[in-house]
C-alpha cells in the first residue's frame, strides 16, 4: 500500500468537493443554522433545547456523510472514473482510504464547526468535554460514511440513492431514543433499536449532556458506533464495483 497513492486520492476528492460550493455549504454551513433554528424554537427554555440539541449534533454528520459519500461515488461509476482508476496501479484499498481521508476531513470539518457554535453562541449544554462529544460525532460520521458506500454499490442513478435513504437512515431516527426514551418502546421496537447503530450514539449523547465523568458504558456506546462503522466501510469495499451498469 502506497500512502503516496492515498494521499493523492484523498486531494483529488477534496479538490472535487472544493468546486462543489453547494456541498460545502450543505455539510459545513447547514447544521449551524438547523440548530440556530432550534435555539429559537426553544428560546426561553434552556433545558429543553439541552436534551433536544445535542442528541441533533449526532444525526446531522450521519445524514450529509450518506448523501455526499453515496452521491459522490456513485458519479465516480456512472462517468467511467472509477473503472478508469482501477485499471491503473493504484489498488482498491488505496482508494478506498483514499476516499475515506477525504471524507473523514470533511466530518471533522463539518463536527468542529457545529460543536463550537452550538457550545458557544447558541449556549448548549453538555456536563462532559466537547472533545469527547465531537469524537462520538466523527463515529457517527464515518458510519454515515460506510452507509453511503453501501448505498452506491446498489444505486443506478442519484434518485435512488435518495430512495435508499428512508430504508437506511429513517428508521434509526425514529427508533434511536431522539423522539421517546427507548426503554418507554414497545418490546419489539426496543429490541430492534437495540441492533440499530445510533441508538447507541445518541444513548453516549445522553450521558455526555448528564455526568461529566466519562465511564464505561460511554465508551461502550463509542465502541459500537466505531464497530457498525467499520462493518459498514468494509461491505462497502466488498461491493465496490467498476461501474454501475
Amino acid at each position: 500500500m502506497s500512502a503516496r497513492n492515498v494521499g493523492s486520492t484523498a486531494r483529488r476528492v477534496l479538490e472535487q468537493l472544493r468546486h462543489d460550493p453547494r456541498t460545502l455549504a450543505l455539510v459545513l454551513l447547514v447544521p449551524c443554522v438547523l440548530m440556530t433554528l432550534l435555539r429559537f424554537v426553544y428560546e426561553g427554555r434552556p433545558r429543553v433545547f439541552d436534551a433536544a440539541g445535542a442528541p441533533l449534533l449526532t444525526l446531522f454528520p450521519l445524514i450529509t456523510m450518506f448523501l455526499v459519500t453515496s452521491v459522490s461515488l456513485l458519479r465516480e461509476r456512472t462517468t467511467g472514473t472509477l473503472e478508469r482508476l482501477l485499471t491503473t496501479p493504484l489498488a482498491k484499498l488505496e482508494l478506498l482510504l483514499g476516499y475515506g481521508l477525504a471524507f473523514g476531513l470533511l466530518a471533522v470539518a463539518q463536527v468542529g464547526i457545529a460543536v463550537a457554535v452550538s457550545l458557544g453562541p447558541l449556549g448548549l449544554h453538555v456536563a462532559a468535554s466537547r472533545f469527547v462529544l465531537a469524537l462520538l460525532c466523527v463515529a457517527v460520521a464515518l458510519l454515515g460514511m460506510g452507509l453511503g458506500l453501501l448505498a452506491s454499490a446498489f444505486a443506478r442513478n442519484e434518485f435512488q440513492v435518495v430512495q435508499f435513504f428512508p430504508a437506511a437512515i429513517t428508521p434509526q431516527m425514529l427508533l434511536c431514543g431522539l423522539l421517546t426514551p427507548r426503554q418507554h418502546m414497545q418490546s419489539a421496537l426496543r429490541t430492534i433499536s437495540d441492533l440499530l447503530p445510533m441508538s447507541y450514539a445518541v444513548d453516549g449523547v445522553h450521558h455526555l449532556s448528564r455526568e461529566a465523568r466519562i465511564g464505561g458504558a460511554l465508551w461502550l456506546d463509542f465502541g459500537v458506533v466505531v464497530a457498525f462503522a467499520a462493518v459498514a466501510i468494509g461491505l462497502g469495499a466488498v461491493t465496490l464495483r467498476r461501474r454501475t451498469e
